[in-house]
């Protein structure tokens, strides 16, 4: 027959563990077991001896694992708090079954190598030297300087059976035993009697758990491949999907069951202690990723030749991410989390705001030499075009044209109000991975942060996944949230873009890639298809940013080439070779 005691099963509610206090902190006012007439029973500077220690180690033990947990908290130095977590621990793990031997005196160095922690300190107050065979494991205690009580640690194993099965947790658990004013022993309270890895801050409970995805695959079900998706940043969507995905109700099928340490903060991981019932195999976490897609942009980021940027694949119809990458591919995730002037691209969003505002494609914008604000802008070519209309001046990408006629038709706060009414810029989407969501002042401070804004300049703020989603609710004639995870919460617009402004930014879209600035790189891919060239620049550089965006049937792109120089010079051949994979 074992040594030690046995609990029958356990029921009853749900009670969060409390962290044990100090040596001295508590008195326990005497009664039947006081010995003192009812005088408060305190902790002393003394340790127990021995066979005390010894003593007051297996009474306790034969309480707690036969159930009693109110004489096992009364044979502590705080038994309000041993109370309070013997009880969670009979009601949250649920052993059907504890045996606890005691296993005599243990070292600190002992403790440390169960808890991976150093040695435990001594409690506030605790003697300057001790033993070796002597310390508190009880969490929270800090060394002082102060002379105080000394405990005595003592080892025990445990064994907790589990109704159902046949697997039984074996661990060993250390405690310390302090002398009382009374000359009794005393378990010093802590929550790391319960187990070494338990602090005050913590929980312990049989909890469901579920195996990991045995594999991250595309959508189309093969391995996702590709060196921008790193594994930080799967691990990030996996865990991100799984807090904003709708319960699934088949899910619960799956689920095993362990031993589990959390910290309700969060602020540390959860300590899976033992595993009571294993989880069924994983299955495959499926993104929303084209690996065709996905292969074809990595090699248009390596084909940059060491220059900085990134790329986003979007389909219309869903919003769903079909493809990103990064040069460098495990640098910072600039295409999701990248805040840069957009240049010209931004001209999609001030042509949308101007139709709206009711121009039309044909409307004479004038395309003079330099703008009419304060600081004039120049274009990027030589001469005035008087002549000009609104969609000649967006395949030309004439800045004085969208910078004139923005002032004269547009209020200061309409282009950061169609941005977000139309394009969901600023709603913080929820994509599975973080991302930075798009800026565009709500209230220029002068004619010229107004002006700017217009271009794509000043403080306006984009990255390829935001101007890759403007791209996509053109094609597709409503804002789609981009998702990297199919059934992902998707922010919805305020309101669509008129069926009769989408189709007129298609065809100065699409006349762009045939006649404009952009029908060099689109050659060959403008069947359906329209783009839109940009190039930022940015202080202290030499060389522009190079920006382009398009899209052809339901697909959608957009990409950054820092110092790439103009639109069509490094990121027209990036977007160009994806559009090219996707037909």
């Amino acid at each position: 027959m074992r040594s030690g005691a046995k609990i029958g099963i356990i029921t009853g509610v749900s009670i969060v563990v409390l962290a044990g206090g100090g040596y001295g902190a508590y008195s326990l006012m005497g009664g039947s077991d006081s010995g003192s007439g009812g005088k408060p029973r305190t902790v002393v500077a003394d340790p127990p001896s021995a066979d005390q220690a010894a003593s007051g180690a297996k009474d306790f033990l034969a309480a707690w694992a036969s159930g009693d947990i109110a004489k096992a908290a009364s044979l502590t130095d705080d038994p309000t708090a041993a109370t309070t977590a013997l009880t969670a621990f009979k009601t949250q793990v649920k052993p059907s079954a504890l045996t606890l031997t005691p296993a005599g005196p243990a070292t600190p160095q002992a403790f440390a190598s169960a808890t991976g922690t150093p040695t435990p300190a001594k409690p506030t107050g605790a003697a300057s030297a001790t033993p070796s065979a002597t310390g508190t494991p009880g969490a929270g205690d800090s060394p002082s300087a102060t002379p105080g009580p000394t405990g005595v640690l003592m080892g025990f194993k445990a064994r907790a059976e589990f109704e159902g099965t046949s697997r039984v947790w074996d661990y060993n658990g250390f405690l310390s035993v302090v002398k009382m004013s009374d000359n009794t022993p005393a378990v010093h309270w802590a929550p790391s009697v319960i187990h070494p890895h338990l602090s005050g801050n913590e929980t312990i409970a049989t909890q469901q758990v579920f195996a990991p995805p045995s594999t991250v695959v595309d959508r189309n079900g093969k391995a996702l491949q590709g060196a921008s998706l790193t594994p930080a940043l799967m691990a990030s969507l996996q865990e991100n999907a799984r807090k904003l995905l709708p319960p699934d109700p088949n899910k619960d099928q799956d689920a095993g069951s362990a031993v589990v340490i959390t910290d309700p903060s969060g602020k540390t991981a959860s300590d899976k202690l033992f595993t009571i019932v294993e989880p069924k195999p994983g299955k495959p976490f499926k993104v929303t990723i084209d690996n065709t897609l996905q292969a074809a942009a990595e090699k248009a980021m390596t084909d940059l030749g060491g220059k900085q940027g990134s790329i986003v694949a979007i389909e219309p119809s869903t919003g769903q991410v079909l493809a990103f990458a990064n040069a460098p591919a495990t640098g910072q995730n600039r295409a999701f989390t990248g805040l840069l002037a957009p240049g010209s691209t931004m001209k999609i969003v001030t042509s949308t705001a101007l139709l709206e505002a009711g121009l039309s494609p044909d409307t004479p914008v004038a395309c003079p030499e330099k703008s009419s604000n304060p600081v004039a802008i120049p274009n990027d070519f030589p001469g005035a075009f008087p002549e000009y209309t609104l969609q000649k001046d967006f395949m030309v990408s004439c800045n004085t044209a969208f910078i004139n006629q923005g002032l004269t038709s547009l209020k200061p706060e309409t282009l950061a109000g169609t941005a977000k009414d139309v394009y969901g810029i600023g709603l913080e989407w929820k994509t599975g991975l973080p991302n930075a969501d798009g800026k565009i002042p709500a209230t220029p401070g002068s004619k010229d942060e107004q002006a700017m804004n217009y271009i794509g300049q000043g403080k306006v703020q984009m990255n390829p996944l935001a101007i890759a989603s403007v791209t996509a609710t053109v094609q597709s004639g409503s804002f789609k949230q981009p998702v990297l995870v199919a059934g992902l919460p998707q922010q919805q617009a305020a309101r669509q873009i008129s069926p009769d402004v989408a189709a007129k930014l298609r065809a100065m879209m699409n006349a762009t890639a045939v006649g404009g600035t952009a029908s060099q790189v689109m050659a060959g891919i403008t069947d359906n298809a329209g783009a839109k060239t940009g190039s930022a620049e940015v202080q202290g550089a030499s060389t522009t940013n190079s920006w382009f965006t398009a899209f052809r049937g339901n697909l959608a792109v957009a990409a950054e080439v820092q110092g790439g120089g103009h639109g069509v010079d490094a990121a027209g051949p990036a977007v160009a070779s994806l559009l090219k994979a996707g037909h």
